[in-house]
């Protein structure tokens, strides 16, 4: 019987090694990154993040999705949804993209049992899974080794009765598919809270002193069918999606624990409450190496990834609490004839426009990228920022 699931790679780096060079390589951050991320060009000084780019998930999900075209040359591939937050590595996949009509389920029709379908880095949510395994096509699994951590997390606590209440955006396909493990039991029950704000909600309401109009409202699109405060508050364990701020998770953490502490006591809280910080060490890394390049004088921070890419946008937060931030998609964002750039602004899904964000003179710019974003997007956007000063990098390089 034929094979029709797989999660581990199918040992073929050798024959994609050069595919995978040839599109993603960066001669200039390889550059940046031996002179101790540090390059100075002309009246510009370039500083890198020494943690960037592509983490161990992502490689593995893009070098899973390269295989795959090698393994099965003679089939029709798919992908569900984008395999990471990064359109340059989605256009390249060369498969059919398997979407979501109007915000809902992914339409599935197309695929057949001779088919193969790569599932993403952040996984498919239960539900999703079953379709596919009942349509009896080949699976590429390339959910990432931090995602099914968080799975496992939330699978127990719905195993033993706890609610799960996950940090994370609602909204994203790494917290859907989380938040439908608990499906895998009977009465399992899961909040999404975004951020402290809506923590404080799920912790009033522990405590007696929220409203359950308030509650329900607020919750209605981020909680399981049928959710009770009432009943479902009782017993909860908090998870996160990966790539949240992990100080705001772990906050979140302490703030429930110490609701349920007051409601229920310190001697019962273990009958009341679990947590386990779920952030993923490459997020962690990412936000700590960024953390140590701002304490340092900068005049302008450039934050390079994908508009939907969560751990992006967080590392471009991180920035503004700081210096002057741009998250840039890639480096056609620059116009580097008229000075002018294209950003999304932190807490804003809106891009926008603004001249003159260099400033003149001697200046220093900092430079990290999500870990969905590619070297050569991050070396195209240096060039492109010395090419506003009419200067080229080969001689520096």
């Amino acid at each position: 019987m034929e094979q029709t699931y797989f999660r581990k790679g199918f040992g073929l780096k050798s024959a994609i090694e050069g595919a995978l060079a040839g599109d993603y390589h960066s001669r200039v951050v390889d550059a940046v990154r031996s002179a101790g991320y540090a390059l100075t060009v002309g009246d510009l000084t370039f500083r890198l993040a020494r943690e960037f780019g592509f983490c161990y998930g992502v490689d593995r999900a893009v070098e899973y999705a390269y295989e795959t075209h090698t393994k099965f040359p003679d089939r029709r591939l798919f992908l569900v949804g984008e395999i990471i937050h990064n359109p340059h590595v989605n256009d390249k996949m060369g498969v059919t993209t398997l979407h979501r009509p109007d915000g809902g389920e992914f339409d599935f029709g197309a695929v057949h049992a001779d088919d193969v379908v790569i599932l993403p880095a952040f996984g498919v949510t239960v539900k999703d899974f079953e379709r596919l395994r009942g349509i009896g096509c080949v699976l590429v699994d390339t959910t990432c080794g931090s995602v099914l951590n968080v799975w496992k997390r939330v699978d127990s606590y719905a195993k033993d009765g706890f609610t799960a209440v996950i940090h994370g955006k609602a909204y994203h396909e790494e917290t859907k598919a989380t938040a439908s493990q608990v499906n895998k039991y009977p009465g399992g029950k899961y909040v999404v809270v975004r951020d402290m704000g809506e923590a404080r909600v799920v912790c009033e309401y522990i405590e007696g002193a929220g409203s359950r109009e308030r509650f329900v409202e607020l919750f209605a699109s981020k909680s399981s069918p049928g959710f009770d405060p009432d009943r479902d508050l009782e017993r909860v364990g908090v998870a996160n999606q990966t790539t949240m701020l992990s100080n705001e998770s772990l906050a979140i953490a302490a703030e429930v624990r110490s609701s349920m502490a007051r409601r229920y006591g310190d001697a019962a809280l273990a009958n009341h409450f679990r947590t386990f910080d779920t952030i993923c060490s490459a997020t962690q890394d990412r936000q700590d190496a960024v953390l140590k390049l701002i304490a340092d004088p900068l005049d302008v921070m450039v934050v390079i990834g994908g508009y939907n890419s969560s751990n992006t946008t967080h590392l471009a937060a991180i920035c503004q609490a700081k210096v002057p931030t741009y998250h840039i998609e890639d480096a056609t964002c620059i116009d580097a004839r008229t000075g002018g750039i294209r950003f999304q602004p932190v807490e804003s899904r809106i891009e926008q426009c603004r001249a003159g964000w260099l400033p003149a003179g001697t200046v220093t710019v900092g430079i990290t990228a999500g870990a969905s974003t590619p070297n050569n997007k991050i070396g195209e956007t240096i060039e492109r920022i010395a090419a506003m000063r009419g200067l080229q990098l080969d001689g520096a390089l």
